[in-house]
């Protein structure tokens, strides 16, 4: 007799690993004071150093989200690299508004999401920005060079790299 056999999890080659970057307990409230870090005057001039707020309106909801973000400057740009869902309302082409050292700007946004694109700019946020590396489970070897193989799983967990250039 035979008997069919349901339910029987299957591996899936296509699935997308566990996001690698690390976010905290408390992310949300750790949000909430680095914005108004990077409203306040003088504390910009600070905080603004390394982060900046990416003002970002959902596609299918038309919600407003307001993310406080690192970013590293490379020729003129600014470059930010996530694996989360927000990124994925912005658009080449279409401009941003960003708060830079304490002013709302507008910028151009160039998003990288192939393969070769994303792990080379991963590579240089993750060289000029060791925390970047950390927090994105980038292994940083003795020379500075991140690793390869963590380059190739942060963007099958989904990263994405976004230059941004500011008005």
């Amino acid at each position: 007799m035979d008997e069919k056999i349901t339910n029987v999890p299957r591996p899936d080659a296509h699935a997308r690993p566990e996001p690698r970057a690390q976010t905290m307990k408390f992310q949300g409230a750790a949000n909430v004071v680095m914005r108004g870090l990077l409203r306040t005057p003088l504390l910009c001039r600070v905080v603004g150093k390394w982060l900046m707020t990416v003002y970002v309106v959902g596609r299918k909801t038309g919600k407003r989200y307001s993310i406080p973000v690192a970013y590293v400057r490379h020729d003129g740009r600014l470059m930010v690299g996530t694996p989360f869902g927000w990124g994925r309302n912005l658009r080449t082409g279409e401009p941003a508004r960003i708060r830079l050292m304490g002013k709302v700007r507008t910028a151009d946004v160039e998003v990288v999401k192939d393969e070769a694109g994303v792990v080379a700019w991963y590579a240089t946020m993750s060289r000029e920005n060791h925390q970047f590396a950390s927090f994105n489970k980038i292994a940083i070897d003795k020379s500075g060079e991140p690793s390869a193989d963590d380059l190739r799983l942060a963007y099958k967990a989904g990263a994405r790299a976004f230059l941004f250039t500011p008005r």
